[in-house]
């Protein structure tokens, strides 16, 4: 796709400082893990189609037995050429004096640039010293964004990948299960919130964000975070949360009552939600446009509103002037894979990209009425509904590969 006048350079990610000189997690780059499979920083992938003496180099760190017995096992350039089935490996110590030479006479650079200001500034620096060696380098003209070429064949997964994603559905779906069997009257936020994580990680997996608990009116903020209040009877509880298995993400919502038992209203707008998700999955198909699952949604939720007399006029013209947003603010779904809001178009030239077999997406109506929305009726106040599930396109019906967390309103 880049053309043998062109080379691909990508850094991996960084190790980021939570605070002084404590680091974050390590997570790689999600476009770096996946042309590489390699899970250390201070590494660079480089990309020379039709070179003779091999297309795929990688730069790492070498073997270190001291600082190894600080900061863990290394894979080195060695193990790291053979295990991931590259070209060659060289220290990335010595890429200064290495890739200039490989960049020398192509035409072009497919890259991250504006990403990671450190990596910017360094390929730059390449780039100026062939310009001003003795006889001028041939320099590449044009800096071109990677993500125009990889971001779209990302879009597509492979059996490998969607077996992936089925495993990181079934972890984040044991996760949930377990917040059901503990949610109760006197519970907290974080407690929940601290079992979905030790299952998570109990399984060997990692959380794919950062969990959203949010016991009843909290569920009407969107991205709720605090986890800090207790459950009540007569709550609902939204739980939005996955996991991530070799970096492939899942995301779940579910959202039931604290002891058992809807009210009246809250199971008036979860059936709506409900059908909403289950019109809004049966639009997953190939050849259909993304935004179908949305307009589906959207019917269903104006609908319910109108029949509920939560807004006023027709569903037609509820829809066509957007009366139902201050209650469905968000999109239906989005792409799901190496990042929860995966990378690919949702629209090409002006129109909604169709989808094909293999996309994996998310389908997540919700109705959110803010406490202090006095347009409505007291006793709709505060009522916040998510159903998250994650959806494989297949050739005929949508793989629901989230289905193992129950849904149905008869089953809490």
């Amino acid at each position: 796709m880049a053309g043998e006048d062109a080379v691909l350079i990508l850094a991996a990610a960084p190790e980021r400082m939570r605070n002084a000189d404590a680091p974050w997690p390590y997570r790689q780059d999600s476009d770096f893990h996946y042309l590489t499979g390699f899970d250390e920083p201070e590494a660079v992938l480089a990309l020379l189609p039709g070179r003779a003496h091999g297309e795929t180099v990688l730069f790492c760190r070498e073997r270190d037995a001291e600082r190894e017995r600080w900061d863990g096992e290394r894979m080195g350039t060695d193990r790291a050429a053979r295990e991931l089935k590259l070209d060659d490996a060289f220290p990335i110590d010595d890429i200064d004096d290495i890739l200039p030479g490989m960049i020398e006479g192509r035409a072009r650079v497919y890259c991250h640039f504006g990403q990671e200001p450190d990596f910017d500034a360094r390929l730059l620096a390449w780039m100026r010293r062939l310009r001003t060696a003795r006889g001028g380098g041939v320099v590449p003209k044009d800096l071109v964004a990677l993500s125009h070429l990889l971001h779209d064949l990302r879009l597509f997964k492979s059996k490998d990948e969607l077996a992936l994603m089925r495993r990181s559905a079934e972890v984040a779906g044991a996760a949930h299960l377990a917040a059901m069997a503990l949610a109760a009257p006197g519970v907290a936020e974080y407690e929940i919130e601290g079992e979905i994580l030790r299952t998570i990680r109990g399984r060997g997996a990692v959380p794919a964000f950062p969990p959203t608990i949010a016991a009843g009116a909290n569920a009407c903020i969107m991205h709720y975070q605090a986890n800090r209040a207790t459950l009540k009877a007569g709550d609902l509880l939204l739980v939005d949360a996955g996991a991530e298995v070799d970096c492939y993400a899942s995301d779940i919502t579910r959202t039931y009552p604290v002891d058992g038992r809807f009210s009246t209203e809250q199971r008036a707008l979860y059936d709506i939600v409900h059908e909403a998700q289950l019109a809004a999955i049966d639009a997953v198909r190939p050849g259909r446009a993304f935004a179908d699952s949305h307009d589906a949604a959207v019917r269903v939720i104006a609908s319910g509103l109108c029949a509920l007399g939560l807004v006023k006029g027709s569903v037609d013209r509820v829809i066509a002037e957007g009366a139902y947003k201050p209650y469905f603010p968000s999109k239906t779904g989005h792409w799901l894979g190496l990042d929860v809001h995966d990378v690919g178009d949702y629209r090409i030239d002006g129109e909604p990209r169709v989808l094909e077999e293999g996309m994996v997406l998310t389908v997540e109506p919700g109705i959110y009425i803010p406490p202090n929305d006095k347009s409505v009726a007291e006793r709709w106040r505060g009522i916040g509904i998510r159903i998250e599930d994650d959806i494989a396109v297949t050739k005929g019906a949508p793989e629901v590969m989230t289905a193992m967390v129950p849904k149905d309103p008869t089953s809490f």
